[in-house]
């Protein structure tokens, strides 16, 4: 009985992390919603999020369509079997897999063939710690590719883009930290949270900034100088103007947290573990007799429930919303411009990274002349009669696609391309010589995306998997925003480079 409870102690963890963002996250999500300037572009991705949030919980499906690579961090009393733990969380991973709280993630790294239950090598991670308590504890994040992959690790002393030097002391610490923001903009799924790690070896260090996304978002660092650091962090990269999903604003970061471990003389490492909005971390206690969960952590207080707000956004107007039907003629792309929000209508093609790579050298499997192109890997599900259903479908970050985007484009008469965080140089140059539009979804708001997606129409090359493979998808009041315009206009290029000059006046030493 007590392997059959826990089995489903660890399933319903991972329906819940993926399902239920937590309180103490929806809190520091209203704040910022309060705090942000209304009739902004800003403003209308944060009432997107919470619709979201809102509509994950009446669906009890995933927050956002990448589920990540999970990891578990588990506390185990003397004694216990860990073996049997393990076990436990495998059938949990593939039963919930099965049921479409997850999405199928874990590809091998030499053939690229995705395992399709989020079982593999080193799938899921699970990390095992001991202690004298009598009880267990299981901790879960599930922290997609798009955030993951706006980590970063500094090495002190080094230079550091609008910042000069950053010593080997507290303020250099702190310059790290505040490029760690800047660089990040909005490719991971802004407004963000993020864990930091001061010292140990690369490894280590990566293992405490994680580590820190463990910890509440409301509780107070017991180091005084950190507690003081975590404080100056989320004030002042709030005024660096990068905003929610980087459209500008006045919410970037949603919470700070820093840890310090030891290191050798040689090596001083800051490692920085950033996450999106839809941070999806909970853990429980689990009593070692039952196997039952006995509690849950970070759901205190009372739960924040998004759903009794405005559905519709109001800080769009019907009339300020210009309607797309694909395809699309040049004609009509050229008449666009960077901050129009659009809604598309029609069908639209899913392709991320495998796809783009297939494309570059093969001829695409339908026409795609006039065609959107989402970068998006759905959760999908197939009923009894055969119909795949889209479970989540938001945006996945385009930046990885900027080597091939502007090629296919001009290949296949591509005119419209969904993403989010914006796409590089080649890809605008493209834009403006063929005659396309970059627009940017809200990352995160897979259950939105999902409610827009009408039928399932077909689907070609699921030899990539299903993240991977081309969906095509009939969609109606698709909403995004124009962010990289025909004219070589890109509101990325500008956030950025705003930000940097905004950055340059933290330069000056702070903490002596």
């Amino acid at each position: 009985m007590y392997l059959e409870n826990l089995k489903k102690s660890v399933y319903q963890l991972i329906v819940e992390t993926s399902t239920n963002l937590p309180k103490d996250v929806r809190r520091a999500i209203k704040k910022a919603k309060v705090l942000e300037s209304a009739g902004t572009r800003s403003a209308m991705s944060l009432a997107t999020i919470t619709q979201n949030i809102s509509m994950a919980d009446e669906e009890v499906s995933p927050i956002c369509q990448d589920t990540g690579l999970p990891t578990f961090k588990i506390k185990t009393p003397i004694k216990t079997n860990q073996l049997e733990i393990k076990a436990a969380i495998y059938e949990a991973m593939e039963l919930a897999t099965k049921n479409g709280k997850l999405r199928p993630n874990s590809v091998d790294s030499l053939t690229g063939e995705n395992s399709g239950n989020n079982l593999g090598a080193g799938t899921p991670v699970i990390k095992f710690e001991q202690w004298e308590k009598d009880y267990i504890e299981l901790a879960l994040i599930l922290k997609g590719g798009g955030c993951e992959n706006k980590n970063i690790q500094y090495s002190l002393p080094c230079e550091l883009e609008g910042l000069g030097r950053a010593g080997r002391d507290l303020d250099g610490i702190r310059k790290c930290i505040m490029h760690s923001v800047y660089q990040a903009q909005g490719q991971g799924c802004s407004a963000g949270f993020i864990g930091v790690g001061i010292g140990g070896d690369r490894s280590a260090g990566y293992d405490l900034a994680k580590e820190q996304l463990f910890r509440s978002v409301d509780d107070t660092n017991p180091i005084p100088e950190l507690a003081e650091l975590e404080d100056y962090i989320l004030e002042n990269a709030n005024k660096l103007g990068i905003g929610t999903m980087g459209f500008g604003g006045e919410t970037t970061l949603l919470g700070c947290k820093i840890g310090v471990m030891n290191r050798i003389p040689a090596s001083f490492f800051v490692s920085v573990a950033y996450n999106c909005w839809a941070f999806r971390r909970l853990a429980v206690k689990v009593n070692t007799d039952s196997g039952e969960i006995a509690e849950w952590k970070y759901q205190d207080g009372e739960k924040i429930d998004f759903s009794k707000e405005q559905r519709q956004d109001p800080s769009v107007d019907k009339e300020e919303v210009i309607t797309l039907q694909a395809p699309i003629s040049e004609e009509e792309i050229r008449k666009l411009k960077v901050g129009d929000v659009v809604q598309i209508n029609g069908l639209m093609y899913t392709g991320r990274d495998a796809i783009h790579k297939y494309l570059s050298t093969n001829e695409a499997p339908i026409d795609l002349n006039g065609q959107i192109i989402y970068h998006c890997g759905p959760v999908m599900l197939k009923d009894e009669d055969g119909t795949w259903h889209v479970k989540a479908a938001g945006p996945t970050t385009s930046i990885r696609e900027e080597p091939y985007q502007g090629d296919i484009m001009k290949k296949f008469g591509i005119r419209a391309v969904i993403g989010k965080g914006g796409m590089g140089p080649k890809t605008l140059e493209a834009l403006k010589d063929y005659g396309g539009v970059y627009l940017n979804a809200i990352g995160g708001a897979a259950q939105y995306y999902a409610d827009c997606i009408k039928s399932v129409e077909g689907v070609d090359l699921m030899q990539f998997g299903i993240p991977e493979a081309m969906w095509h998808l009939k969609v109606e009041g698709f909403k995004a925003v124009v962010t990289m315009d025909s004219h070589g206009n890109s509101l990325h290029k500008d956030v950025e480079q705003s930000s940097l000059e905004k950055l340059a006046q933290f330069k000056d030493p702070v903490f002596k």
